[in-house]
């Protein structure tokens, strides 16, 4: 039997956390209405589940779930029973794991589950925001409704993600390469000069960025290795650290901090947050389930502790915008749109509307950023490369002036 973690809020108000063992999150949540505690967040341990299961969970990349819900909802539409559009779903996908999940998702509706528990039970293929959409169209009478939502979320974030992916590719390979040349021009072309300038050198008549280069190279030949695995040793060391708690907040920090690439990576973060809340809402969730599910979403920690105070004044009876406000992170127009919502009922519509016009603004920044950048790339490698060209040629032409 799998054990949950729960946040709950006890009669006086105060927050309990804890875990229990239970088949179900159904069951979970009526061992904590037993205790007289009201849930604010019930997740289900991921080892836990895939022992329960009998094995370990499988993994199933979100681009290939994505269509998963859309034909669920049309068949479902049509008047398919589940279980017969689970079984046409899985008949038809050429993914092994993808089958293997709704295997186990028809196995467990079978058996008398949920749909959003049978999902749940597969952590790795359905994320917990798909998750606790579908399980509010259950429980609402609107799942049809629920999956095309999902669905639609995965198609625009997939696209958001290949558009940043597919304007950063270029500048990346560009840097990439030029690395690469400007690596072996020191390591395999520079050295061969060095026995030509021995002459100038003994005279003491080498340019100084000669003698420079030629000692660089000199350096990246003998110790080159040596400074390959130093920085291999940090990379790990420094990845170790800011995979813990504290130094994960210490390097969301300085991605916000970045000149305008943190300005980018905030809005598509807040862009992101606004979303899924949105989507959470209109889908039927609790307003303080969906803030724990969207605070994930954010990717950022600082951000996640800005959206989790305010799941905490939301539970105390008090607004969204301002702790989002005081946190100093969410843009003032956002708070203030928020705010301006909350007061007239519109907040999931409102949310949406952020989200299309950040990511839209967000575009427009990372393609001027992106344009900016390829021709910054290109002179700054052939700045090094005529570095490198100069400092070989002077000697020549001094030889030849000698001469």
């Amino acid at each position: 039997m799998p054990d949950f973690a729960y946040i709950a809020r006890n009669l006086s108000g105060q927050r309990v956390e804890g875990t229990l063992a239970a088949s179900s999150e159904r069951e979970a949540l009526t061992q904590l209405a037993g205790r007289d505690l009201f849930p604010v967040k019930v997740s289900a341990d991921k080892k836990a589940i895939a022992v329960a299961a009998g094995g370990e969970a499988i993994k199933v990349p979100s681009r290939i779930v994505a269509p998963v819900y859309s034909q669920l909802a049309a068949l479902l539409r049509s008047g398919v029973p589940l279980l017969r559009s689970l079984q046409v779903i899985s008949d038809q996908t050429s993914h092994a794991k993808l089958r293997a999940v709704l295997e186990d998702v028809k196995s467990r509706v079978e058996d008398g589950a949920t749909l959003a528990e049978a999902m749940g039970h597969n952590p790795k293929a359905f994320d917990e925001l798909s998750t606790s959409i579908v399980r509010a169209g259950g429980e609402g009478g609107f799942l049809e409704d629920a999956l095309e939502r999902v669905s639609a979320f995965a198609e625009q974030q997939g696209e958001l993600k290949s558009r940043v992916m597919g304007a950063l590719a270029y500048p990346m390979v560009l840097a990439v390469i030029g690395t690469g040349i400007v690596g072996a021009l020191l390591v395999f072309v520079v050295p061969s000069f060095e026995s030509l300038f021995n002459t100038l050198a003994q005279k003491g008549e080498l340019p100084g960025v000669t003698s420079g280069l030629l000692a660089f190279s000199s350096f990246l030949q003998s110790y080159g290795i040596f400074l390959a695995i130093g920085l291999i040793v940090i990379f790990f060391l420094l990845q170790r650290h800011f995979q813990t708690p504290a130094g994960r907040r210490e390097l969301d920090k300085l991605k916000l901090r970045i000149p305008m690439a943190g300005d980018i990576y905030l809005s598509l973060a807040v862009a992101r947050f606004c979303r899924v809340l949105g989507t959470l809402l209109r889908g039927g969730v609790p307003i303080v389930r969906s803030l724990d599910i969207s605070a994930d979403s954010t990717g950022n920690k600082v951000l996640m502790d800005a959206v989790q105070n305010a799941s905490e004044n939301i539970t105390a009876g008090e607004s969204l915008a301002e702790p989002l406000g005081e946190s100093g992170y969410f843009p003032q127009n956002v708070v203030e749109m928020i705010a301006v919502a909350e007061q007239s009922n519109s907040l999931e519509t409102v949310l949406t509307q952020i989200a299309d016009t950040l990511e839209r603004q967000t575009w427009r920044k990372l393609d001027l950023a992106v344009r900016l950048l390829e021709p910054l790339l290109l002179v700054m490698l052939a700045v090094v490369v005529l570095i490198v060209v100069m400092a070989l040629l002077l000697p020549v032409l001094k030889m030849g002036t000698t001469v």
